[in-house]
């Protein structure tokens, strides 16, 4: 005995057949039959993209035009702040050093406020 989705599929068809007449069936089926051939070249072409895509070494390029970043301690900077300031730093300890620069600044802020 037919059910009731076997009596749906009965249905559609009949109403097909009626609508576009039996001439217009076959040039459907050819129609939809095409558009899952399509469907499944796109499907096995991503799929091989996608495999490309995973099994391919990933490399690191560094963006144009940047310089890459040199980490410097903090006694580096300090003795760098030091040399551009006129400070000389041999034999001096990193408070003295520190304090030149703290007194230094602070001349330079009270001529560039004087000015």
């Amino acid at each position: 005995m037919l059910e009731g989705w076997e009596w749906l599929i009965i249905g559609v068809i009949a109403i097909v057949v009626i609508m576009w007449g039996p001439a217009k069936i076959p040039e459907f089926a050819k129609a939809l039959g095409r558009a899952k051939g399509e469907f499944s070249k796109a499907q096995q072409e991503f799929s091989a993209a996608a495999l490309a895509t995973a099994n391919a070494p990933t490399v690191a390029t560094p963006a144009p035009n940047v310089q890459p970043q040199i980490i410097k301690s903090k006694d580096e900077i300090l003795l760098e702040t030091a040399k551009n300031l006129g400070i000389t730093t041999d034999g001096k300890t990193r408070e003295e050093i520190t304090q030149e620069i703290s007194e230094k600044v602070r001349l330079l802020g009270a001529e560039t406020a004087a000015a």
